[in-house]
């Protein structure tokens, strides 16, 4: 079962259906709004439905690593860059959305906005963070920032994790289930990162495992 994920997942047509696939809540979300089905407030809920992707695909990008880790499917770390940067782009059509047609480029009110609302605060801090993660994310930044420092730099990505949750959980009107859950996830993927999983060695485990006595 391993081998077989891990030889799809290497296909030349992974990653082309990966990205065909990331683009469906956009494709969908335009649809919906199109046809007049988005709701009585479109345009909120436009904005609201592009954090809500970018926020998932932040997630799924950093649930890769435990993941492959835990499955063994080496071939998920493929992705990895990809789904990132699907972040990104969701978190700028979020922005580009909310500065566009909620608030039709009215950068006074925009700044005033940012600056009274802590909510609004954060999330440009975390879009910050992910602009800064998106711009260094080719192979030749890499070079040139030096391994390590790119490390470093790219350990943000937990920052900017943690501060769409806090975004989303303030966004919110009181106590509702989903901005806890987000949060959750982000916490338990950052506890990984601090502690991450050790696997047994299946060899070490048939090692030191009992040997049945004879009879």
């Amino acid at each position: 079962m391993r081998a077989t994920l891990n030889a799809l997942l290497l296909s030349r047509w992974a990653k082309p259906v990966v990205f065909a696939l990331a683009l469906v809540p956009l494709v969908w979300t335009v649809w919906l709004a199109w046809t007049g089905e988005l709701g009585a407030e479109p345009i909120l809920e436009s904005v609201k439905q592009s954090g809500l992707w970018a926020l998932r695909f932040l997630l799924i990008a950093l649930a890769l690593t435990p993941l492959r880790v835990f499955t063994g499917v080496a071939a998920l770390a493929r992705f990895r860059r990809m789904l990132g940067l699907f972040a990104f782009f969701y978190a700028s059509v979020h922005l580009l959305t909310y500065v566009g047609l909620d608030q039709f480029f009215d950068w006074h009110a925009i700044g005033t906005e940012i600056l009274k609302r802590p909510y609004i605060t954060i999330g440009m801090g975390a879009f910050v963070i992910l602009t800064a993660l998106a711009a260094t994310s080719t192979d030749g930044m890499v070079k040139r920032l030096g391994g390590k420092r790119w490390r470093a730099l790219h350990r943000g990505v937990f920052l900017a994790g943690l501060g769409g949750c806090l975004h989303f959980l303030m966004l919110v009107k009181g106590w509702q289930t989903a901005p806890l859950v987000y949060g959750a996830l982000c916490a338990g993927l950052l506890a990984l990162r601090r502690w991450p999983l050790r696997l047994p060695n299946p060899r070490t485990v048939r090692t030191l495992a009992p040997k049945p006595q004879d009879g």
